[in-house]
């Protein structure tokens, strides 16, 4: 595997190879995806929701996210780690959206940022790329919208909200983005996005045409169990088998039989 994955390796490899990204909040886990060869780890605020135990990904602010940042990109060795901007981090000016990307890089030791939306903050990606800082766009669904777009839902189902998104995603290339996550689009509208920027594509529940695949960590290893949409597909059942661990801890230790005379200094 190539030393360190680097900005132009993500921009090169479409058309190349399919890129994969998954999500990381913590030292270890950061860690077993960076041995696993994982191209991207996106610090994503859905920490607020799959961590913390928030409704929605709105709760979450800097402090949390460059905290969890920083232990993310102490395993990270290969892997090009991107630091999710919270909601209002980057929607009330220029000056701000450039000044908490800055610290996205400078205290969480991230080599880019993610921000949502499409022409509506144009002007802050210019910006904060200008400033010298890799950004990753983010259409169709984007739940720090969710309010706004009624719940999560599929994004581009209709002739004008399929435009807008291709629209925008040029409009994202345009202003420096190196690449860009699809969220809950109809594949077919995926399909064109794709095609329609020299950037890669990341899906998640946007089919196999985009250029690349992210998934929420959580989802991938089976570890919150209540939460199976369409697009999530189980590679583990690991919430069954932590249950199944400390349920026999506590059984065994009610009975005697842990600690025994192995697990015992004399």
């Amino acid at each position: 595997m190539k030393d360190k994955i680097t900005i132009q390796d993500i921009i090169s490899a479409k058309g190349q190879r399919k890129l994969t990204m998954l999500t990381a909040y913590d030292f270890n886990t950061s860690y077993y995806l960076d041995q696993s060869g994982i191209d991207m780890i996106l610090v994503g605020d859905s920490l607020a929701m799959v961590v913390l135990g928030h409704e929605d990904t709105l709760s979450i602010g800097m402090e949390e996210m460059l905290h969890h940042t920083r232990a993310v990109t102490r395993a990270a060795k290969r892997a090009l780690v991107i630091g999710d901007m919270p909601f209002m981090s980057y929607q009330a000016s220029i000056k701000e959206a450039v000044h908490n990307a800055g610290l996205f890089l400078k205290k969480g030791r991230a080599h880019a940022v993610k921000l949502e939306g499409g022409q509506k903050v144009i002007a802050q990606i210019k910006a904060i790329v200008d400033a010298g800082i890799p950004v990753q766009g983010h259409l169709g669904l984007t739940p720090q919208s969710v309010r706004q777009l009624g719940g999560f839902r599929v994004q581009g189902r209709d002739k004008n909200q399929a435009e807008e998104l291709i629209q925008d995603a040029k409009a994202l290339e345009q202003a420096g983005c190196f690449s860009i996550v699809l969220e809950a689009i109809p594949t077919e509208v995926a399909k064109q996005i794709t095609s329609s920027v020299s950037i890669p594509t990341i899906g998640i529940g946007a089919g196999p045409h985009c250029d690349g695949q992210v998934l929420v960590i959580h989802d991938l290893l089976g570890l919150n169990e209540a939460f199976k949409p369409k697009f999530v597909k189980h590679y583990a059942q690991l919430g069954k088998t932590i249950r199944e661990a400390i349920t026999r801890f506590r059984k065994e230790v009610e009975i005697g039989e842990f600690p025994d005379t192995e697990h015992s200094y004399f």
